[in-house]
């Protein structure tokens, strides 16, 4: 792709930020960081069972394991994050490095099609292009 990047932001966790360095240098930009990017704490100690503990918060929005964050919450802060880049860059082209599961919970505030299944088939890493008018999501295009 060969368009021109206005800006980069990035979640605080390395690898979000290792994903976006390379364009960042070819393209002279700076990452900036932006906290609210970074990945749902999905509980605050090792859950025994991973799937069981992600399909149970995705069944129920507002649940979450204790020390973690339900996907209420966590979207809640993807989409504010979003939303003021959106305000802040209109009409201009941003890079966002962020994780799998907050991503899909932006994009899911948006459109509902977007939910578990989504975000279970997704590659790692995976990009995703989604084009907005205004502050309404238009179209996603799999760019991976």
């Amino acid at each position: 792709m060969n368009k021109k990047i206005d800006h980069i932001y990035a979640s605080p966790y390395k690898r979000a930020v290792q994903t976006v360095e390379g364009i960042a240098v070819f393209r002279g930009k700076k990452v900036q960081i932006e906290k609210n990017f970074r990945e749902r704490k999905l509980a605050g100690k090792p859950v025994v069972d991973f799937d069981y503990a992600i399909r149970k918060v995705w069944d129920e929005p507002s649940f979450s394991w204790e020390g973690g964050e339900s996907n209420i919450a966590a979207q809640a802060r993807g989409v504010d994050a979003i939303l003021r880049l959106l305000e802040w860059h209109m009409d201009q082209r941003i890079v966002v490095g962020t994780h799998g599961n907050i991503m899909v919970l932006i994009m899911q505030y948006f459109d509902q099609k977007y939910g578990f299944d989504f975000w279970d088939k997704l590659g790692m890493p995976d990009v995703y292009r989604l084009c907005f008018h205004g502050l309404k999501l238009a179209d996603v295009q799999r760019c991976w």
